[in-house]
């Protein structure tokens, strides 16, 4: 069994007359859309992107790791 809570949040009035529009046109409830939005955020923070991920993995296999007496040496063999 879920817990439901509630939650208020200050927003100005234009903002949220549109928005209720826009999800009464969608014929969605607003608090759906707003978990929606939640669940997609929380991905979004938990999700490495593309380039991150791709990083990780070579990491992982060994590659394009670099070996620096300090961050001086480090940036002068990534060229920046």
């Amino acid at each position: 069994m879920v817990k439901e809570v509630q939650m208020s949040i200050k927003m100005e009035s234009a903002l949220r007359d549109q928005f209720m529009a826009v999800a009464a046109d969608r014929h969605r409830p607003a608090a759906q859309i707003i978990r929606d939005l939640m669940r997609l955020y929380i991905a979004d923070y938990e999700t490495p992107n593309a380039l991150t991920a791709e990083t990780l993995r070579k990491s992982q296999r060994g590659e394009d790791i670099f070996s620096a007496a300090d961050a001086t040496d480090l940036f002068k063999q990534l060229g920046i």
